[in-house]
């Protein structure tokens, strides 16, 4: 199945729909008279107008006009749109790809009464720019439709396909997980201020001292540890720094932060 020939509905264009829509934008995979996008306010759509894309507050008429459906709204919105469009979903035409955190596949099929293929997706915004870790899955009959999700979200970053039980997991280390360091970004950089640097200087600095440091573990799939001694010298200011961290729990509080927001996120789900 070749997505350059697919036409696309993104469905709930907030935070991450509109993140979604602007990552397939920008790597020019599908034409854009072939995206379709909603919101119920339209006036938020203006600008993905002017760009070409097709836009409208009419979910079935976005899903009419398309053969991938992306569901990008949240969960307590979910049983009102799947209502709204289920009629207007063919079993021989669409693949439903959900963003909607918390919410089983087969909730999902149960709730349209009918035998769409449905891929959970789990992205986070840096799908805006290319850089989403985002995780898969599926049931075992709808190979045909993940292969069809990795082809699009390949395209937007990394993926990774996992089981469904792994997606509440996926949710917090991944979607969460751009806050988390986010956070540590931004305490490097006030670290950075303390030191002598203007704010911008130092957040610049963290910034890109963190872009660095997982470019390479990514590239050279190594270790942080094995990085990390790299660093560090006999008597040297980076183990002193490191001990300092952990002797205040660095570690530990960002290792409970993701067990909490784990738990929290199974709560809600």
């Amino acid at each position: 199945m070749k997505l350059e020939s697919k036409k696309i509905a993104i469905i709930g264009c907030g935070n991450i729909g509109s993140a979604i829509a602007d990552g397939i934008i920008k790597t020019k995979s599908v034409i854009r008279k072939n995206i379709f996008i909603t919101r119920r306010k339209k006036e938020a759509l203006a600008k993905y107008k002017k760009l070409g894309l097709n836009t409208t507050t009419d979910n079935k008429k976005a899903v009419h006009s398309s053969e991938i459906v992306i569901i990008a709204v949240t969960p307590h919105q979910l049983d009102a749109v799947l209502e709204d469009i289920k009629y207007s979903l063919d079993e021989k035409k669409h693949i439903i790809f959900s963003v909607v955190s918390g919410v089983n596949i087969k909730s999902i099929k149960d709730k349209i009464g009918k035998n769409i293929p449905v891929v959970r997706v789990m992205p986070n915004t840096a799908i805006k720019i290319s850089e989403s870790m985002t995780c898969l899955s599926v049931l075992n009959e709808n190979k045909k439709a993940l292969d069809l999700a990795k082809q699009l979200f390949d395209l937007l970053g990394s993926t990774l396909i996992i089981k469904e039980e792994l997606m509440v997991p996926a949710t917090v280390l991944g979607a969460c997980g751009i806050a988390f360091f986010m956070r540590a970004i931004r305490a490097a950089s006030q670290g950075g201020i303390e030191i002598g640097f203007h704010a911008e200087e130092a957040l610049f600095i963290a910034a890109q001292t963190a872009k660095g440091a997982a470019s390479i573990l990514l590239m050279n799939k190594t270790h942080p540890e094995e990085e990390v001694d790299k660093v560090t010298t006999p008597q040297g200011c980076t183990i002193a720094g490191l001990n300092e961290m952990e002797h205040n729990g660095f570690s530990s509080s960002l290792i409970k932060g993701i067990v909490t927001s784990s738990e929290k996120c199974s709560k809600l789900s």
